[in-house]
């Protein structure tokens, strides 16, 4: 093998792996996410939490996807993506098998935010990762499919709750380790990027990369990082409107009911996935940055419709396209994005900070959402958190323009 990664385009079978096993451990990490937001009631009647404990149980999951995600990119930068990679998995099966053990709330606390932070911490790698291994003229294609994992962790989740539900919340989490562990085996095989073992090559005796580089340094570097952050961070406070307190709005403002609410978001999860796939094929085709702009340009207008329209099909139809837009279209081709946004040598640790980002953005919509509501109006709460928050992702226009199919050194020259 040369070290370019180039012959890795021709290695077909080897590339179909790599996102198979890519694609199931994101799928678990979602499944490990999102297993903790259905067992919440019975875990909180379980150990007598309190609405207080629920919320400092979320404020330090928050906490912990935030520093372990970037701890993890830095890392990636210094010890290797695969290292990394497994590290992540591994800490997750572990965490979340033990999580059937605790007795206490503090005990939960621990065990769920370093389980929560090490899954989440899969997506800054697995970005990192793939994109640097897969073919330049599939590469937006190829991790669309890989990020298409959320959504079916989604329905892992809610199919293993269904099913073993009954059983106690402590075991469907010792059941989650069973699939974590397959994934964890699957990685022996993973090869470590030969793009991180040519920049550990050319830098063999000289100083490491460092973060004055990425963050102190003016020029093209820096300014990507800061306006990608800027995006990110705003993409995920009107996330948390459209996504996570989703379910409340509609039964609160638009009269759902709660089963009505539950079958719109997942026939729109179940649909999604496909809309990963066309986010991946449309950045192939216009670009990615030409997909994250029109996708982000879209909440804005579907979230001031959301408040205006009292056709219950229409209401369906117009949330269905603002799910899409706030997941399938934008994830579909922005994390591939990230990833060919930055040089090698600092690849693991930018997008590792993005990723960090993200999950500023759930913490400021998540205070935001809280403070507007105690004002009792639930139509500004939605406006701001929803509606105005979205308009930091028009920062997506001052990106810069990278055609697709290129080689990642092009793009880095």
């Amino acid at each position: 093998m040369n070290r370019s990664g180039t012959d890795l385009s021709a290695d077909r079978r080897y590339v179909t792996y790599l996102v198979i096993v890519a694609l199931a451990g994101w799928a678990l990490a979602s499944y490990d996410v999102n297993l903790l937001v259905l067992a919440l009631p019975d875990i909180a009647r379980g150990l007598n939490i309190s609405q207080t404990g629920i919320g400092i149980l979320g404020f330090f999951v928050f906490g912990a996807q935030f520093l372990i995600t970037l701890c993890a990119g830095y890392m990636m930068d210094r010890f290797g993506r695969r290292r990394v990679w497994m590290i992540c998995l591994t800490g997750t099966a572990v965490f979340t098998g033990l999580t059937c053990l605790v007795q206490g709330f503090w005990e939960l606390v621990a065990v769920r935010a370093l389980a929560s932070g090490l899954a989440y911490s899969e997506l800054a790698v697995s970005i990192t990762i793939v994109n640097e291994q897969v073919p330049a003229h599939r590469r937006g294609l190829l991790y669309s499919i890989v990020q298409g994992g959320w959504p079916l962790g989604v329905f892992l989740a809610s199919g293993v709750y269904l099913l073993f539900g009954g059983m106690g919340w402590r075991f469907v989490f010792l059941l989650g380790v069973l699939p974590v562990a397959a994934v964890i085996a699957g990685r022996i095989f993973i090869r470590e990027s030969p793009r991180f073992e040519q920049e550990k090559f050319k830098a063999d005796g000289l100083p490491k990369p460092s973060l004055r580089e990425l963050f102190l340094e003016s020029g093209a570097i820096r300014r990507q990082l800061f306006l990608l952050s800027i995006t990110w961070v705003f993409y995920g406070a009107s996330y948390v409107a459209t996504n996570f307190y989703i379910s409340y709005w509609l039964t609160t403002v638009k009269g759902f009911t709660v089963e009505a609410a539950s079958a719109l978001l997942l026939v729109c999860g179940g649909i999604g996935f496909f809309f990963y796939i066309v986010g991946g094929l449309l950045g192939e085709r216009f670009g990615r940055r030409a997909v994250i702009v029109v996708s982000g340009a879209l909440v804005a207008p579907l979230t001031v419709a959301m408040i205006y329209v009292q056709q219950h099909w229409l209401l369906l139809v117009i949330y269905f396209l603002l799910y899409q837009a706030t997941n399938g279209t934008w994830s579909g081709a922005g994390y591939a994005y990230q990833g060919e946004s930055f040089p090698t040598r600092l690849r693991g640790t930018a997008v590792g900070f993005l990723s960090a980002m993200q999950v500023m953005g759930f913490v400021v919509g998540s205070l935001l959402w809280t403070a507007m509501s105690a004002y009792g109006r639930p139509v500004t709460t939605w406006l701001v958190v929803a509606t105005l928050m979205s308009l930091g992702t028009w920062c997506t226009v001052l990106l810069r323009r990278i055609p697709p199919g290129q080689e990642l050194e092009a793009i880095a020259a």
